[in-house]
């Protein structure tokens, strides 16, 4: 659903991004609400308000997807698919940079290398298209900044989207009155399909979210790492075969070398937790005494 989403957006014009990106916060809300109240789960609210720090947290977390949600529905509607799938693709080399300089991690030599290959990666496309590529990299960066601070937020997908778009809310309806008392509003306008499609933004949203929560619960880690880059790759392939968008040979290149990097990502990953499964099967059971145990527990 998420790399087939660019098929969607082009569906609600004229609306223009702006307005699209309103309706998705509202009508997100009115969907993720819909659900809460079906299962009947809203004592984390309550717990939520009282909690200042996280509430600010969850701000900031709505404000950053706000950005990465306009700026994907506006480079999908104006001829920029394949940028956008790129910052998709950067993404977890931008979630690693963060960790080295705002977590101060330490990474492994392949994850250094891999990191390399990704800042080569930008300057051959900075030469290719002969700018930075802003879109993917306001892309990669404002989602790797979400994931950060829902890290820390610690709310279940739903629940944190329910927040999120609650905070949204008032401003994304704020804009849509505004546009209404201009005469730009398209809502009401272009007919009752319209209509449908810009309140179907809010499943658009939803939908795959709560699929994504339901297999976290029940698919591998590394193999649901794996799945989230079909994402990007059905984007890119609809950007070439679909919207025919241009690719130069500077810009394969480019992208050539993005695949490296996370190739190699990827197999320090495997290799990694092959490691931590083996050492854990190989480390034998030791029945330790009572206080022994009260003392690590």
């Amino acid at each position: 659903m998420w790399g087939l989403v660019p098929l969607f957006w082009p569906l609600l014009k004229p609306a223009g991004a702006v307005e699209i990106l309103a309706h998705r916060m509202t009508w997100s809300l009115v969907f993720v609400a819909a659900a809460l109240a079906f299962v009947r789960r809203w004592a984390w609210a309550g717990e939520l308000i009282r909690q200042p720090r996280r509430l600010a947290l969850v701000t900031v977390a709505a404000a950053v997807i706000t950005v990465n949600w306009g700026v994907y529905i506006w480079s999908v509607n104006t001829g920029h698919v394949v940028e956008a799938s790129l910052g998709y693709f950067i993404n977890p080399l931008v979630t690693i940079a963060m960790g080295v300089l705002l977590l101060k991690e330490r990474l492994r030599p392949v994850q250094w290398a891999a990191v390399g290959v990704g800042f080569a990666a930008v300057i051959v496309l900075t030469l290719g298209y002969g700018r930075p590529p802003w879109i993917s990299l306001t892309l990669a960066f404002s989602f790797a900044t979400y994931g950060l601070v829902k890290k820390k937020v610690d709310l279940g997908g739903v629940e944190s989207l329910a927040a999120e778009t609650a905070i949204q809310f008032l401003p994304a309806v704020g804009y849509l009155v505004w546009l209404s008392t201009q005469g730009d509003l398209t809502f009401a306008s272009e007919g009752p399909g319209h209509m449908a499609l810009l309140a179907a933004t809010g499943i658009v949203t939803a939908l795959p979210l709560v699929c994504f929560g339901a297999a976290a619960i029940r698919v591998p880690l590394s193999t649901l790492g794996l799945l989230q880059y079909l994402a990007p790759v059905f984007q890119f392939l609809l950007g070439i075969l679909y919207f025919h968008e241009a690719m130069p040979a500077e810009r394969w290149a480019g992208f050539a070398l993005v695949w490296l990097a996370l190739t190699l990502l990827t197999a320090d990953a495997w290799r990694s937790a092959r490691r931590s499964r083996v050492a854990g099967l190989s480390v034998p059971t030791v029945e330790k005494p009572a206080a022994s145990a009260a003392v690590d527990a």
